[in-house]
């Protein structure tokens, strides 16, 4: 009877389903799935793996010595992704890789299924982190806190953490990703956490300092000053910059999402406004 491993949507969840997965069932078939979207199959046997940080260590440390880091940063970034057979495609992928004569090459076997779905995901979510950190707009609350607020497809705050840990290392900011309910928090001179369980205070988050509501004044009419609207081209514009990301940026805060009709017909070359970036 088929093995499905039904687990939490973290990296240690996954980790910890795969890891028991590959212990019970490596030259076997078997699933694994998301604890809440779980979808019954005739002749399957469900198992509830609770997170393990032993065993996502253990499963790290193999994945690493014998598929290699390029493999491991793809199965991280495809375990971040938002598709619900991630865990599956990963656990098969590292099956296949017993198949070939050098195993840190897996990534490279595109012919296989679930080789190519990791491939997939994992390019997927690296890019919409990479977008991220362009997009990302903080703004400085009462209490002297950068703070941001993101609705990202994929739970990519571990990927943007060592950016913005970089770029300010002495500020305290914090990232909250509202379609996962997770934030990214960062004390001044310290390293960056995740905080799961949290509520956003939404009052609390509105309460900006007056510094910040003038930034925002003199940033917004900076934008407008410098497009020409005789030649503004809004399809061109979403090309380089989605309006999935345009809600939490200050120059587009007020404005319409979509173009007036008689915008749509501006041609492909003509040159597109600033994007704020």
């Amino acid at each position: 009877m088929k093995q499905v491993y039904i687990c939490t949507d973290t990296i240690t969840g996954l980790y910890s389903a795969i890891h028991d997965a590959w212990k019970e069932c490596r030259d076997k078939d078997a699933g694994i799935e998301i604890r809440g979207r779980t979808q019954q199959q005739l002749f399957c046997e469900y198992r509830t793996v609770a997170e393990c940080e032993s065993k996502a260590e253990r499963l790290e440390r193999m994945i690493k010595r014998y598929l290699g880091y390029n493999a491991y940063w793809d199965i991280y970034h495809a375990l971040l992704s938002p598709e619900a057979d991630k865990g599956t495609a990963v656990f098969k992928t590292i099956q296949e890789a017993r198949n070939i004569r050098d195993s840190r090459k897996i990534m490279d076997h595109l012919g296989n299924p679930d080789v190519a779905k990791v491939f997939a995901m994992s390019r997927s979510v690296s890019n919409e982190a990479h977008m991220y950190e362009e997009f990302i707009r903080f703004r400085e609350l009462e209490n002297g806190i950068l703070f941001s607020e993101i609705t990202p497809k994929a739970q990519v705050l571990t990927c943007v953490a060592d950016h913005f840990t970089d770029r300010f290392p002495l500020e305290n900011w914090m990232i909250y990703d509202k379609s996962h309910g997770v934030f990214l928090v960062h004390r001044a001179r310290e390293s960056w956490g995740l905080v799961w369980g949290e509520t956003l205070d939404e009052a609390q988050a509105g309460k900006v300092s007056e510094k910040e509501k003038e930034y925002e004044r003199l940033w917004s009419g900076f934008f407008q000053s410098i497009s020409i609207q005789e030649r503004e081209n809004p399809r061109c514009q979403r090309n380089h910059l989605p309006l999935r990301y345009r809600d939490q940026m200050p120059e587009f805060r007020g404005r319409s999402r979509e173009p007036h009709r008689d915008q749509r017909n501006t041609r492909a070359g003509d040159e597109v406004p600033g994007t704020g970036t």
